[in-house]
């Protein structure tokens, strides 16, 4: 089996212990198979109860704490994660399976092929469900956004990312969707100046809020929204369109 970045990964006929280095991957499989998952990063907060040994964060993982829980699998993403930890856990003989989600198709794809190549397991029922209602077109209103995800210094979604992409499927058009970088530094007067319809503005990886973020925006009609909803790709795409649809309306 090859990964979404074509390096073939060895994976045992019969899969009972993976790690997840990917928040969303992790709610996927917790969802999915839950009695499989043994490891997963101290950002991996879906579902809430989960009960795991934590590896670490994403960009930082206890590769020995890996090593020592012998998983069949672990489940990483080539944005998210760094390559030499994902090439240090190979050259110790750790199965890693890397994912690349820069789209929404993208996303049915690849989870679907983690599913059946890299967990041993079928398409959950719940990404089927997702699909379905993602597969409508939107016939709403268009409008243009930014998308900021930090301040200090301020930084804003770019090219080819997964969060743009669902935007646009909402009818909204990032006014940075063309620019040479995928998360661009951007001075606020210049965001402010840009003249969108909408500032989009997600919990994480800042935690833009009601009260933090909208201020720095004055004149502009600001709307915060969860980022588990527009950046993760897992089980909350079955409730995203319609939670999203009616925070951006």
């Amino acid at each position: 089996m090859r990964d979404d970045t074509g390096v073939p990964v060895q994976i045992p006929e019969t899969v009972s212990g993976i790690v997840s280095l990917v928040p969303s991957l992790t709610e996927s499989v917790a969802a999915t198979l839950p009695g499989a998952l043994t490891g997963a990063t101290d950002w991996c907060t879906h579902p809430a109860d989960l009960d795991v040994t934590r590896v670490g964060g994403t960009k930082n993982p206890d590769l020995e704490a890996i090593r020592r829980l012998r998983p069949d699998v672990v489940l990483a993403n080539a944005e998210e994660n760094r390559a030499p930890d994902i090439e240090a856990l190979r050259a110790a003989g750790v199965p890693v399976w890397v994912t690349r989600i820069e789209t929404l198709d993208q996303a049915f794809t690849s989870l679907a092929r983690m599913f059946t190549g890299a967990c041993r397991t079928t398409v959950p029922a719940w990404l089927a469900e997702a699909g379905e209602v993602w597969r409508e077109p939107y016939r709403g209103p268009r409008r243009t956004a930014v998308i900021p995800i930090w301040r200090r210094p301020w930084m804003v979604v770019g090219r080819d990312t997964f969060t743009g992409d669902v935007l646009a499927r909402l009818g909204v058009r990032n006014l940075y969707a063309d620019h040479p970088e995928r998360y661009p530094r951007i001075p606020l007067p210049e965001l402010a100046g840009a003249g969108p319809d909408l500032v989009v503005l997600p919990d994480e990886p800042y935690a833009f809020s009601d009260t933090d973020g909208p201020e720095s925006f004055p004149g502009l009609r600001c709307v915060p929204v969860s980022g588990r909803l527009l950046t993760w790709y897992g089980p909350s795409l079955t409730e995203a369109r319609a939670e999203l649809e009616r925070a951006l309306r």
